[in-house]
């Protein structure tokens, strides 16, 4: 499925998270300035947000569905646009249980924070292994860590 808009596409920025948390759709972070953290929650949220654009929802609509909702509803809207994703992995593991042990790859988000990347799936092209990086370190707060 194509993104409806470039924000859809975009891995979201430093600025893009304040832009989040400044019109309602994230969380404010603990603390503040460089001091300020981002937790799990922030990451379902913004998670959230990056889905319901794929999905040409607006920020407003978006805002409204956020508004409120607990960490497991989160979880769990989160999981469900996931999961087609997920399963299409899962079966092909399976399918290649044969063949010699597939390539990972390591991807550094951060100091202590790393992404696990098989190499033979879709979701391992540059572009896509690079936006989720970014938006993990958009959700901490540390979109300046290369």
């Amino acid at each position: 499925m194509r993104p409806t808009n470039a924000s859809a596409r975009a891995a979201p920025s430093a600025r893009a998270v304040r832009f989040y948390v400044a019109h309602g759709l994230l969380d404010h972070p603990m603390g503040r300035g460089t001091a300020a953290t981002y937790h799990y929650r922030h990451l379902l949220q913004l998670l959230t947000i990056k889905i319901r654009q794929r999905e040409g929802q607006t920020l407003d609509a978006i805002k409204s569905e956020l508004t409120g909702a607990t960490g497991d509803a989160l979880e769990k809207r989160v999981a469900q646009a996931l999961a087609p994703a997920l399963v299409s992995g899962a079966d092909q593991a399976v399918q290649h249980d044969d063949s010699p042990a597939a390539s990972w790859r390591r991807v550094i988000v951060a100091d202590g924070i790393e992404l696990q990347v098989r190499d033979d799936i879709p979701a391992a092209r540059g572009d896509t292994v690079a936006a989720m990086r970014e938006a993990v370190r958009a959700a901490l707060g540390r979109e300046d860590i290369r």
